[in-house]
C-alpha cells in the first residue's frame, strides 16, 4: 500500500473531520507505548496567524547552529509528507507508509479523526529518530488539539490570535484566546506575539495561574523595521538584523517571536540572523518564478498566499501596499467556513479586479459565484473564472504585465503548487 492509500483509509475512521476531544488520541498513544513521552524537547506553537512562518524561522535558527530538528505542521500543501520533518528532512514514503499502517493496526476498529491518528504517527516517528528539538504546530485551537498531549514542553509560543474557526473555538476573541492558551504548561516559559487587549488578558491570566514566565511583545521584547533593517530588543540587548526573507510587514513580528524563542533557548546572534534569512515557508506571499503557470503568462508577476481570515486579508493588503505600484488582480477561492467578506474588505482598495474560482476537489469550497458576490459587496470589481489557469489567461489578455495574487485558501494554494510543478 502507498501512503496515499493508507491516508485515504484513515479519512474513513471518524464521521467528522474535526471533533475536539483528547480521549481518542490519548488512547491510541497509550496503545503505541506513549511515544510522545520519548521525543526530543518540544517547542509548542499556537495562534491564529503566523504559526507556520514563526516555526519555519525558529527551525532555520536552530539548524544554523547545527541542531537536528523535528517539525510537525499542518495542513500540507502538495504532499502529506510535508507535515512530518525528521531531523531536518521530510519523512520518506517508505517510513511514512509503515508508520501510518502501524497506527491503523494499533487503533483497531475504534473511531479516530484523520488529524488525531496522523499526529500519533508523527509522535511515533519523532520518538524513533534522534534529534535535539521538536517543533510542534497546533492544528486547531490548542487546549483540545491532538498535539497538546506533551506534558512538559521546553517552551510554548502563541502568535497573534484573531477571529477564526468560531464553530469550534468560540465566538469572541477572549474565548478563542483561551483555547490557544490551553497549550501553556505549569512553569514553562511562553513567548507571546502581538495580541489585542482582550486576547492578551486571557493569555496573561492563564500564564499567571500556571506560573509561566512570560516573554511578551511590547513588554519583554519588541521588534520593528528601521531603515531597511529588522531591529529586535529585549532585556539582553539590541540586535540589528536583515529584514526577513519571508515577504510582508507582518513577518517582522513573526520574526520577533522566533528570535525571542531562540534567545530563550540560549541561542546567539548568528542563530537569530539565520532565522530571518534562511527560513522557507511556501504559500505565504510566495513569488512563483518557474513552472507551467508562470510560463503561460510570461509578463505576469505571479504571487501565492494561503491566508484565509480577516487578519490574513489585512496582512495581504499591507504587503501589497508596500510593493512597487503595479496593476494588481486577485484569483481567489475560499472555503465555505470562512468569513469571506471580512477577508476581502481590507483588499478592496488594493486591486483592479478579483477573479473568483471554486477550489478543485474540495467539497467545502465556496462556489465561485458566492465569492464573486462577496467581492462585489465590498466594492471590488469581480468576475467568475472556471479555473486558476483560465483566470490567469483572462488577466494576461487584458493586462499582460499585471501583478497577480492567487489567494484565499491553503487548499487552493496547494492545488496551485501541484499544478505548477
Amino acid at each position: 500500500m502507498s501512503s496515499d492509500a493508507v491516508l485515504e483509509r484513515m479519512m474513513t475512521l471518524h464521521p467528522k473531520v474535526i471533533d475536539l476531544v483528547m480521549d481518542r488520541v490519548e488512547r491510541l498513544l497509550a496503545a503505541l507505548g506513549n511515544p510522545e513521552r520519548r521525543i526530543p524537547p518540544v517547542i509548542h506553537i499556537a495562534g491564529t496567524n503566523g504559526k507556520g512562518s514563526t516555526q519555519a524561522m525558529i527551525r532555520a535558527g536552530l539548524e544554523a547552529g547545527g541542531s537536528l530538528v523535528h517539525a510537525y505542521t499542518s495542513p500540507h500543501l502538495a504532499r502529506f509528507h510535508e507535515r512530518i520533518r525528521l531531523a531536518g528532512a521530510l519523512i520518506s514514503e517508505d517510513a511514512l507508509t509503515a508508520l501510518l499502517d502501524e497506527c491503523v493496526q494499533a487503533n483497531g476498529p475504534d473511531e479516530i479523526t484523520f488529524f488525531e491518528i496522523t499526529t500519533c504517527a508523527a509522535f511515533l516517528a519523532f520518538s524513533r529518530v534522534q534529534a535535539d528539538y521538536t517543533l510542534l504546530e497546533v492544528g486547531l485551537g490548542g487546549r483540545l488539539d491532538a498535539t497538546n498531549v506533551v506534558e512538559k514542553p521546553l517552551l510554548t509560543v502563541i502568535t497573534p490570535v484573531s477571529i477564526d474557526h468560531q464553530q469550534y473555538l468560540g465566538e469572541t476573541l477572549a474565548e478563542i484566546a483561551g483555547e490557544k492558551a490551553g497549550i501553556l504548561k505549569r512553569g514553562v516559559p511562553c513567548v507571546i506575539g502581538p495580541q489585542e487587549d482582550a486576547g492578551m488578558a486571557v493569555i496573561e491570566a492563564r500564564a499567571a495561574r500556571l506560573g509561566c514566565p512570560v516573554l511578551a511583545f511590547g513588554q519583554q521584547w519588541s521588534a520593528w523595521e528601521e531603515r531597511g533593517r529588522l531591529i529586535y530588543q529585549d532585556e539582553n540587548g539590541l540586535l540589528d538584523l536583515p529584514l526577513p526573507n519571508l515577504p510582508g510587514p507582518f513577518q517582522i513580528q513573526n520574526a520577533g517571536a522566533a528570535i525571542a524563542a531562540l534567545r530563550a533557548l540560549g541561542k546567539d546572534q548568528a542563530a537569530c540572523e539565520a532565522a530571518v534569512t534562511n527560513a522557507y515557508w511556501p504559500a505565504r506571499m510566495q513569488r512563483l518564478r518557474v513552472g507551467p503557470l508562470v510560463e503561460s503568462a510570461p509578463g505576469i508577476e505571479l504571487w501565492l498566499d494561503g491566508g484565509h481570515n480577516p487578519a490574513g486579508g489585512v496582512a495581504v493588503a499591507a504587503t501589497l501596499a508596500r510593493m512597487p505600484a503595479r496593476e494588481t488582480h486577485l484569483i481567489c477561492g475560499m472555503l465555505n467556513t470562512k468569513d469571506v467578506r471580512g477577508y476581502m474588505e481590507p483588499l478592496a482598495g488594493c486591486v483592479t479586479r478579483l477573479h473568483a474560482v471554486s477550489i478543485p476537489g474540495e467539497k467545502n469550497t465556496l462556489p465561485a459565484e458566492v465569492t464573486r458576490d462577496a467581492a462585489l459587496s465590498v466594492g471590488m470589481d469581480a468576475v467568475v473564472a472556471g479555473s486558476v489557469a483560465e483566470a490567469l489567461a483572462a488577466i494576461a489578455a487584458v493586462a499582460p504585465h499585471a501583478r497577480v495574487l492567487i489567494c484565499g485558501s491553503l487548499y487552493l494554494a496547494g492545488g496551485v503548487l501541484r499544478e505548477n510543478g
